[in-house]
């Protein structure tokens, strides 16, 4: 009986630390918010810390590979409307028949939001990077044919997008309020 209520006690120990890590770790992330060049820039000098990694040490490709193809996947999903244009197309060309054409602003909202966007980024990165450390992690591959298939893999979807970007008329970008006239 003894056994049972230490081993509840050892579980219970355990859960309240989790949970006083996750507060602290949501926490750290709602001051992060906003702060975006800094975190940013975080994210760019463990990125450069990971690469630098891979360079000297020349190894750990597939594990670079897996991660510059999450992170294209990251950044199309912070390019792509939340909403599919086709769906809104038909509709519009339902109210133009019907008459009730509206010139409502819609503004862009994104699939993917930038501060999520920055976090899972830096995650990967953060993994990654632990990944490196392990010699098993290390498979042995030939990374120039991933070097060229990664390069033609960002080409085709990028012009995929942009072409997306120029059918449906849609900036993914805010560059700040527009400034009339020279005050």
């Amino acid at each position: 009986m003894e056994d049972i209520s230490l081993d509840e006690s050892k579980i219970n120990v355990i859960n309240q630390n989790f949970n006083k890590f996750k507060v602290t770790y949501q926490r750290l992330l709602d001051q992060s918010t906003p702060h975006v060049k800094y975190r940013w820039l975080s994210f760019g000098f463990l990125l450069a810390v990971f690469l630098a990694r891979i360079v000297f040490s020349q190894g750990w490709y597939i594990v670079c590979y897996g991660l510059s193809i999450y992170l294209l996947n990251l950044f199309l999903a912070f390019l792509q409307p939340k909403l599919d244009m086709t769906i809104e197309q038909t509709e519009q060309y339902e109210n133009m028949e019907a008459g009730e054409m509206s010139q409502e602003f819609r503004p862009f909202i994104r699939r993917l939001p930038e501060f999520k966007f920055w976090h899972r980024a830096t995650v990967a990165t953060v993994l990654s990077l632990f990944l490196s450390l392990f010699p098993f992690t290390d498979v042995p591959v030939f990374w120039p044919i991933l070097l060229i298939y990664f390069i033609i893999l960002f080409t085709l979807t990028m012009r995929r997008q942009i072409q997306h970007m120029i059918k449906y008329r849609y900036l993914p970008f805010d560059f700040g309020k527009k400034k009339y006239g020279s005050k």
